[in-house]
């Protein structure tokens, strides 16, 4: 169910990229919100995660210490692909979820730790030949 408000920058949600034409992302994938847009609610930018390291490790990849995701294993590599930054609607996003006992769901809100923010930023600066 895709959510109605701007995540906060550092926050890892979900993102439906069905739709999208090849190369561009095209499944549901794990991204970080690195920006919220200051005039239109429904629009932020975001960078995707993946559980792939990239074949050349760039000054724009970065690997996160540990797995953010609910329920992520501990002891596998993220990888935020700065390169493949998206500026998308709220209504493509969703949160994550957790099971409950009772069968139901519990919202789980996942951030990133500043330290990491200002890496992945800078990856995006190199990214975008800003560097």
């Amino acid at each position: 169910m895709s959510i109605k408000f701007q995540p906060r920058v550092g926050s890892v949600i979900r993102c439906d990229f069905v739709g999208m034409i090849p190369p561009e992302m095209v499944k549901m994938r794990d991204v970080v919100v690195i920006a919220r847009h200051p005039h239109n609610s429904k629009l932020v930018t975001v960078v995707p995660l993946s559980v792939s390291r990239p074949l050349v490790v760039e000054p724009f990849h970065y690997e996160l210490s540990h797995d953010p995701r609910p329920g992520g294993d501990s002891m596998r590599s993220i990888w935020v692909k700065a390169d493949m930054i998206y500026t998308v609607s709220t209504d493509r996003l969703e949160l994550h979820y957790l099971a409950t006992r009772r069968g139901g769901r519990q919202v789980v809100q996942v951030k990133l730790p500043d330290s990491d923010m200002a890496i992945i930023m800078r990856c995006v600066a190199s990214a975008l030949g800003l560097d």
